[in-house]
């Protein structure tokens, strides 16, 4: 080896270290993003596309990732190189303000973006707090689920309390999950004591001659707060991409939470031998009756917007939509006869199509929307009454294996109605919605930061 050989050979040693250093940068601030929208609540879809367009604008060849309800695994590739990496996300949950600033952010990415710029918009984004403090989101569960109580025909007795009982329920939710405890556990805790809470008012209120009758069966809207509607949303329109591994893993974890809440309201209600399926009901009919349901249908999505996290204007927007959405569902099943399942279906269409109406005016990203509006469409108390009947078995009392398996397969019916309207409506509004393409494919990137803020705002 000569004496001209050795430089060469340092300073290539040398430049494949810092190619693989540049490659290990590159890949982190990726993953970072990923990271960041998975802990948000986002979709399998959204968090690969945001991905890919990251990675081309850091200077990637390509970019491939795997999503699940808490894992990432991806593979970044420049030339002949490559690295994969793997991260796990425990701390998930749904947090609309910070994925609407990291939608800004991917928005924003302009050809050659920097490791070092892009990385710091994250931390920015990572830094950011809670809209709502604890009272002002326990508030709204109370709203929401008061509302909600009220288009399960509950009356005013059962909505005033299941105001407190959802009140309290997530205000200790929050508490848990800030302190990092389990989720099966915190909703388990949760149910106990928001079920707890009603059957103690109620019982009170009876004992002191407030109020008559039987209230009972409002004890099942104290904890519709805990419906994880978001990542049941997510796990639909996953299924409908075919992101089966994103898909099967947040559908696990719906069940799984849902079923610890279904678990601690049975617990309540057997050892009080509580009715869950006798309700006071309304005597209100007509115009006035539909008014109100438009008016609980409000405050229910706004108040589930709040949970999670959205801001006034998404929240109101989402409002405005589901009260519309739910109103003509429930009207068409009153006056048409339209069956639950395809009313559903219908009102989940609207639903996707005035979300995408509201979307180009107000620079809100669909999901933002689309989820508040849908949520209150849920079959919760089919499936609470479900888990009920499954466990009590009793014959005596008209609770049977009939009506537990007749309340789920209301519950599966009304739920891939959701999935497949929403999905109908992104088919019919969104391209990359209607052709099977993969999510790193056909990626332009403006090269300025002018054409970057002149570009559409992609939903």
């Amino acid at each position: 080896m000569t004496d001209t050989d050795l430089p060469s050979s340092h300073s290539s040693d040398h430049e494949q270290n810092l190619d693989a250093d540049r490659l290990m940068q590159q890949s982190d601030v990726v993953l970072h993003l990923g990271r960041l929208m998975l802990a948000a609540g986002a979709g399998s879809y959204r968090i690969k596309s945001s991905m890919a367009r990251a990675a081309s604008a850091v200077g990637l060849d390509r970019h491939e990732a795997t999503v699940t309800m808490t894992e990432i695994v991806t593979s970044s590739y420049v030339g002949n190189r490559f690295r994969t990496e793997a991260c796990e996300v425990r701390r998930v949950g749904v947090n609309v303000d910070r994925l609407e600033a990291l939608r800004r952010i991917v928005h924003d990415l302009r050809a050659h973006e920097t490791v070092e710029h892009l990385e710091a918009k994250l931390e920015q984004v990572e830094k950011m707090h809670a809209r709502y403090n604890a009272f002002a989101n326990a508030a709204a569960s109370g709203v929401a689920c008061a509302g909600f109580c009220f288009l399960n025909k509950g009356g005013w007795v059962e909505c005033l309390t299941v105001l407190v009982a959802a009140f309290l329920g997530q205000f200790i939710r929050r508490q848990m999950l800030e302190r990092h405890y389990q989720h099966f556990f915190t909703w388990l805790v949760c149910g106990v004591a928001a079920s707890g809470t009603y059957m103690g008012v109620v019982t009170a209120l009876d004992a002191t001659g407030v109020v008559a009758g039987n209230h009972q069966g409002g004890i099942i809207s104290a904890i519709l707060f805990l419906i994880p509607g978001f990542p049941m949303v997510t796990a639909m329109l996953d299924l409908f991409r075919q992101d089966f591994s994103s898909a099967l893993s947040r559908s696990a974890y719906v069940l799984m939470v849902m079923a610890a809440a279904g678990v601690a309201v049975w617990t309540v209600t057997f050892i009080f031998r509580w009715d869950v399926e006798t309700i006071s009901g309304t005597a209100l009919e007509g115009p006035m009756l539909y008014l109100l349901r438009c008016f609980c249908s409000f405050i229910a999505a706004y108040g589930f917007a709040m949970l999670f996290n959205a801001g006034a204007k998404a929240s109101a927007l989402a409002a405005v939509v589901g009260a519309l959405a739910n109103t003509g569902r429930l009207l068409l099943i009153d006056v048409f006869h339209v069956p639950w399942q395809l009313a559903v279906g219908l009102a989940a269409v609207t639903i996707g199509l005035l979300s995408q109406l509201f979307v180009s005016r107000a620079s809100l990203s669909r999901v933002a929307l689309s989820v508040p509006a849908v949520v209150i469409m849920i079959p919760g108390v089919p499936f609470y009454r479900a888990i009920s009947a499954l466990n009590t078995l009793s014959v005596d009392k008209g609770v049977d294996v009939g009506d537990a398996a007749a309340n789920l397969s209301e519950v599966f019916f009304v739920i891939t109605a959701i999935g497949v309207g929403l999905a109908l409506a992104r088919i019919i509004t969104d391209h990359n919605w209607r052709h099977d393409v993969a999510t790193s494919d056909r990626i332009t990137l403006p090269r300025t930061h002018v054409e970057a803020v002149e570009q559409p705002l992609e939903d």
